[in-house]
């Protein structure tokens, strides 16, 4: 029974320090996915959604990059943006002001709320990851950690699915038209990275909520093996109780002696 109580006791922590590790290393990774064409440096700047043939649209480059910042010309395989905004949206059409190519507002909300829902997400993430550091000592900070990464890897996996349906629809739509176009795998390989992360640290720390122990005092080895809120016995009651009972019948012995 004791050495059942003492694992059960460590299991709780265990999972919650590897849940730690998961929710860090997808906060990184969104990170790094959102400072792709915001910051001009390495390797940030090898970071972005599609890449496509676009020579000829427009105002378009020859090749461009499509990142949450901005639309970027590329050289040397790295981003060159000359300015950044907030929540770039894909649209072609509007991107390169030009009728010659697809584009629409499907793909223009589907990346604008994209950038909404990876903030979110981020924020979700972090208050998860301090969160988790209660879980180490708290099964009720397991709870709370876990519902926490739940609300983090929902809107997460919302951002990676408009990301998949507007850039793979895109890319398909410019080879449509005999243009190359790819896929970053960085962004791709990150964002989905980033969700397998929120979903087993989530699994990890209810786990780690139901099957550790409030506090050390509770498990069976301090009880007596009893339930903490069971009924135990007072030897001292019972003897506090016989010395009141010993001398009454002691002087009712002595009475009928007498009589």
């Amino acid at each position: 029974m004791r050495k059942q109580a003492l694992l059960t006791f460590r299991v709780g922590p265990a999972l919650a320090l590897v849940s730690l590790i998961l929710i860090a290393g997808a906060a990184l990774l969104i990170f790094l996915t959102l400072l792709g064409g915001a910051i001009d440096k390495n390797p940030t700047n090898q970071f972005y959604f599609l890449e496509a043939d676009t020579e000829g649209l427009g105002d378009a480059d020859p090749v461009t990059r499509w990142t949450f910042w901005s639309h970027c010309s590329a050289m040397d395989g790295r981003n060159t943006c000359p300015g950044v905004r907030p929540a770039y949206p894909f649209d072609p059409r509007r991107n390169f002001n030009t009728d010659d190519i697809f584009g629409g507002n499907k793909y223009y909300l589907e990346t604008r709320f994209m950038f909404a829902f990876v903030l979110i997400g981020l924020f979700f993430a972090v208050c998860a990851l301090f969160l988790g550091v209660v879980a180490l000592i708290s099964r009720i900070g397991s709870f709370l950690g876990s519902a926490t990464c739940s609300l983090a890897l929902f809107f997460q996996t919302l951002t990676a699915a408009l990301m998949t349906a507007a850039y793979v629809q895109g890319r398909n739509a410019f080879r449509a038209v005999g243009r190359r176009a790819v896929l970053g795998r960085y962004n791709f390989g990150f964002m989905w990275a980033a969700v397998a992360c929120l979903f087993l640290a989530t699994i990890m720390l209810c786990v780690g909520g139901v099957t550790g122990k409030k506090d050390r005092g509770y498990s069976s080895r301090n009880t007596g093996g009893r339930k903490f809120f069971g009924r135990k016995k007072s030897t001292k009651s019972n003897r506090d109780r016989g010395s009141f009972i010993d001398p009454e019948r002691q002087r009712r012995m002595e009475k009928e002696d007498d009589d």
